[in-house]
């Protein structure tokens, strides 16, 4: 395991697939066209992006989200599929990869469905059972698997396109409904309506089926495949392919819709869950369809083509979960959490997947030593990126002040470990290049003790949030998690230095992915004070208290949400490191597969300060709010409250108008209450979230996106403002004025009230 041998040495372990070099090498280096891989899915997850920015931004509320999304569901995908299967040539089929796809896919279902029927509550197992067995077996085979498989075959295998046409219909015919069928055994034992028959449910479930548009035409298109003879009629030729061609941009943007807010439904008893779930979907799928297909496409008599089959029904099985799975959640009324969680994160983890995956498959047989090489470029370039985004991120944790609460203190921790890790990475490359002994092992060091700190500190994390459930802190030892955190992986170097053997030339860089082994057991183991504005100078005091208690929440939010999120991340990236080292122990011939893994671990380790980023880097009330701010007085040339009446838009004017007139002193009898402000004085307020409340309950607004964009409207109209004047209206606990506040002198303590901290 402490192997070491000279750059001009012999290797260490064989890469290949087999012992030999593969005689098809060469060829199937031309099987898909890596280069066109990269600009598809820049161009994919670049619209996924949009949606996602449009959906944050609530340029597109919820509601009208959801008639883009029966758009697409109802009449540009139906019209996709339609086209499709009258123009299939079913000659260019073959019936074995079908079959093999068929195979795994009910071989993941009836795996997931069997465990989560044994392991789940028996409150709910079956719409478990149902909803996860579709959640693993359902891709988004259309929106985002079909441009990728266009870019990597269209010039090789163009005949593999259809396949996704063919392959669609299993989950949608023949999986779904069984899934939907326990769904709906749940739904009958829930309500106790016993009266109801077996055959009644059946009905009921074949009946949705039928009602689903894609499966309706999936099944006139076959029929209109014999009877129009594989030709669409010149009348209909145009429409057809008008709707058709809508689908894919408009698909990918409804997707990025459809993941705003979904992590806020991720709570820590489905942490577990998720995991699983994910690792059945891009972990298990792929690889039994692989097998399936070397083990029963058997009428091949080419070896290129039989290879590249089974190289694409891998690359399919990497394909994330369909979106169209949380509407069955939200339907039943159950596990929207996982579901909806799990569907973004799939997504985004099948991008490096697929391209790890691409880039590995149509690579001709390599020595190792090359591939050693791509491996520290690949882990040098992402190192870079991870040190800029780490001094972001960490600087932001300082300027909060969060650095100074639990569990962020801990959190700094592992972004210092993650920073460090990094810088490791980018030393390694230039002292494994010189002859310098002592730089390669004090580079070594700093590598693994940051490296095996990345491994700890997020158990920690987790174990610091259980240990603070219901604020109870003094449970909690900051210096022992510190000391347990940086001391464990210090020895454990240690000791890989005083037992690893050193070979004559230079340390190897397969070395740091060797002793990953080690890390399973380590698992065991900002603001400025602001002063008040006066609040349009009719306040007193000096140092208005509903500002500090703004600030005081800001600073002691403990974003739960995000560390489960990152905590499980990171998780994922350990097992993966497990994985490459028990698969090298049991298998000295590892094959490409092994390479991806290998590749993944490398991404995972120095790409972790990237996942920091995305969740903590971006400080809500120190980086996007002054943002938006600044972005909207640069767009309007000057600030909004200073707008006349007669200069506001005339939705503004009109909401404004409505507003005053028919719902404001109702809407201030019901939220606006008194609280205090200053030392003397009191204020009557109320916060941005009991207002977005309020407009709902009322039907001002259908969502919350609806309600957010009202307020916006009042704030612009001067029927509300912040109280410190800072920010716009927001779903959040910030307060907000009423016109012509009035403040009444009181002989409250100078106190801050404890229920205003809570």
């Amino acid at each position: 395991m402490g192997a070491m041998e000279t750059p001009d040495g012999p290797s260490v372990f064989n890469y290949s697939s087999s012992g030999e070099e593969d005689p098809d090498g060469p060829a199937l280096s031309s099987a898909m066209t890596i280069e066109k891989l990269f600009p598809a899915l820049l161009e994919c997850f670049g619209i996924i992006l949009c949606g996602y920015v449009a959906g944050r931004a609530n340029i597109i509320t919820p509601t009208q989200a959801k008639g883009l999304g029966n758009f697409v569901s109802k009449f540009a995908l139906p019209a996709l599929l339609f086209k499709n299967m009258v123009l299939l040539d079913f000659g260019d089929v073959i019936w074995s990869f079908l079959w093999s796809i068929l195979v795994a896919k009910v071989s993941v279902f009836v795996i997931v469905c069997v465990l989560t029927l044994i392991v789940a509550s028996p409150d709910s197992r079956y719409s478990k059972a149902g909803l996860f067995s579709i959640f693993a077996t359902q891709s988004n085979d259309f929106a985002l698997g079909y441009p990728i498989v266009e870019a990597l075959y269209q010039n090789t295998y163009p005949e593999y396109l259809q396949y996704i046409y063919l392959v669609a219909p299993v989950s949608l015919m023949l999986l779904n409904p069984i899934g939907f069928a326990f769904c709906e055994i749940q739904k009958w034992k829930d309500e106790g309506n016993h009266q109801q028959t077996k055959i009644l449910i059946a009905g009921l479930v074949v009946l949705q089926v039928l009602k689903n548009p894609i499966v309706f035409m999936v099944v006139i298109g076959i029929i209109a495949h014999f009877v129009l003879h594989q030709t669409i009629p010149a009348f209909m030729a145009e429409f057809v392919d008008g709707l058709a061609n809508s689908f894919g941009g408009a698909a990918l943007f409804y997707l990025g819709l459809s993941m705003v807010g979904q992590l806020r439904k991720l709570t820590r008893s489905t942490v577990v869950t998720l995991i699983l779930l994910i690792t059945a979907k891009l972990l298990l799928m792929p690889l039994i369809c692989k097998d399936m297909v070397d083990l029963l496409d058997n009428s091949n008599t080419s070896s290129l083509n039989h290879s590249s089959l089974s190289n694409y029904a891998f690359l399919y099985g990497v394909f994330p979960t369909a979106p169209s799975v949380a509407i069955y959640a939200v339907y039943y009324n159950a596990e929207l959490e996982v579901v909806t969680s799990g569907m973004v994160i799939s997504t985004f983890l099948s991008a490096p997947i697929m391209y790890v995956s691409a880039w590995l498959l149509s690579s001709r047989w390599m020595d190792p030593q090359f591939l050693m090489n791509s491996l520290q470029s690949v882990s040098f370039n992402i190192s870079i990126v991870s040190v800029v985004a780490m001094v972001w991120t960490i600087a932001v944790m300082i300027l909060s002040k969060k650095f100074k609460k639990l569990p962020h203190m801990f959190t700094v921790n592992l972004f210092v470990a993650q920073f460090l890790t990094c810088i490791g990475m980018i030393l390694w490359k230039f002292v494994v290049k010189g002859d310098s002994f002592i730089g390669q092992v004090l580079t070594f060091t700093l590598l693994c003790i940051s490296l095996y700190s990345t491994y700890v500190w997020p158990g920690l994390i987790a174990l610091s949030l259980v240990l603070m459930k219901n604020r109870k802190d003094t449970r909690v030892s900051p210096g022992v998690f510190v000391i347990i955190g940086w001391g464990v992986p210090t020895l454990v170097t240690a000791a890989l230095l005083i037992c690893g053997k050193k070979m004559s030339g230079t340390i190897d860089s397969s070395f740091f992915y060797v002793v990953f082994l080690f890390s399973w057991w380590l698992e065991s183991v900002k603001y400025p004070h602001d002063n008040c504005l006066k609040c349009e100078n009719r306040c007193e005091s000096t140092d208005c208290l509903l500002v500090q208690v703004e600030e005081l929440q800001q600073v002691a939010d403990r974003q739960v949400a995000r560390h489960v999120l990152l905590c499980l991340l990171l998780t994922v990236s350990l097992l993966a490191n497990l994985s490459s080292c028990l698969w090298l122990l049991f298998n000295r011939v590892p094959g490409r597969l092994y390479l991806e893994l290998v590749f993944f671990c490398a991404v995972a380790n120095y790409g972790q300060g990237l996942l920091s980023f995305a969740l903590f880097g971006l400080d809500k009330h120190l980086i996007i709010l002054p943002f938006k701010k600044r972005l909207r007085n640069l767009w309007y040339g000057k600030k909004q409250e200073e707008q006349l009446p007669s200069d506001l838009p005339e939705d503004v004017r009109m909401t404004t108008m409505q507003f005053i007139k028919y719902h404001k002193e109702q809407c201030f009898h019901d939220i606006v209450k008194k609280r205090r402000c200053g030392r003397r004085t009191v204020v009557d307020c109320f916060l941005g979230c009991e207002l977005v409340e309020w407009l709902q309950q009322v039907g001002l607004a259908q969502d919350c996106g609806e309600a957010v964009l009202y307020g916006i409207r009042l704030q612009q109209g001067g029927v509300l403002q912040c109280i410190n004047q800072e920010y716009g209206f927001q779903d959040s606990r910030l307060y907000y004025l009423p016109p012509k506040s009035i403040f009444i002198p009181t002989l409250y303590s100078t106190e801050i009230p404890s229920m205003l901290l809570h």
